[in-house]
């Protein structure tokens, strides 16, 4: 047992007054280990009814647990420093000097790291928001300290500081509600029936899958275009993230009711009047 006790003391690392022993390595080892396993009993308590949740409380139960995990791990990590005999309020207090200075070279960094919480805590951006930044149509997959993970349309990952989020201009298309109204606009020649052509347009959004509420469909005569007549078709969707393949499919409908029914999409037309001179 002696042996034992001997062997936990042995001494790894030491400077001045600290010494790092195998017993402190295992104090590390095991307060890492409880924080892991304390972590995924949180994670699952708070999950358990995972496939009962929409989108949103999904969102919001991410948030919540990253902020307990980052909670967590402080406490841990001023436990095992506590337990080395290592004064935090001394150690704040002498490396507050330099921690000035870093704050002044990482002006920006900070100001991501003071953004990833006050999106956390605030809720406004959740796990799953559609977002649209920069003219970039993104959905939000993880939301960190510093920076938060997205998706666009094409399936690549994008890195966002959090400090473009909270301080620029974001449309959360997922905000309010789980469904959006978009709409599609479309010229037809001069001359062709106005009334065929709104009725051509609201068959072919109605028979698509993605379109909802057939009843709040509307085709509009917008003006007289220099060379058509311009119409616009609005519908609501909740595939708001793949709109444009909707939007496609919608326009090939459009397409083809027009052939089928002899209405006529022109050209643009400049008509050029040329006078001889005496």
């Amino acid at each position: 047992m002696e042996s034992f006790e001997q062997l936990l003391d042995h001494t790894i690392f030491k400077y001045k007054e600290f010494v790092f022993s195998l017993k402190s390595l295992l104090v590390i080892v095991m307060a890492i280990l409880f924080t892991m396993a304390l972590l995924w009993v949180i994670k699952k308590i708070l999950f358990r009814k995972r496939k009962a949740m929409d989108a949103s409380k999904y969102g919001s139960l991410i948030s919540v647990f990253q902020i307990i995990k980052y909670v967590v791990w402080i406490i841990t990590i001023l436990i095992i420093l506590e337990s080395f005999g290592l004064k935090l309020t001394v150690l704040l207090a002498g490396s507050a000097a330099l921690l000035v200075g870093v704050g002044l070279g990482l002006q920006s960094t900070f100001n991501d790291f003071i953004s990833g919480i006050i999106l956390l805590f605030e809720g406004s951006i959740r796990v799953g928001d559609i977002l649209e930044v920069d003219q970039d149509l993104i959905e939000i997959t993880k939301i960190g300290l510093r920076t938060s993970e997205a998706l666009n349309r094409d399936d690549i990952v994008v890195i966002i500081p959090n400090s473009t989020i909270t301080n620029n201009k974001v449309i959360n298309w997922s905000h309010q509600s789980h469904k959006t109204r978009f709409r599609i606009k479309v010229g037809v020649a001069y001359g062709s029936d106005i009334d065929l052509v709104e009725k051509l347009l609201k068959e072919s959004a109605q028979e698509h899958p993605e379109v909802i509420e057939h009843d709040k469909i509307k085709a509009r005569f917008l003006d007289f275009g220099n060379s058509s007549l311009d119409f616009e078709l609005l519908f609501f969707s909740q595939n708001i993230f793949r709109i444009e393949n909707v939007k496609s499919d919608i326009r090939k409908a459009i397409n083809q009711k027009f052939n089928d029914n002899k209405v006529n999409i022109p050209f643009p037309q400049l008509d050029l009047h040329i006078k001889s001179g005496k």
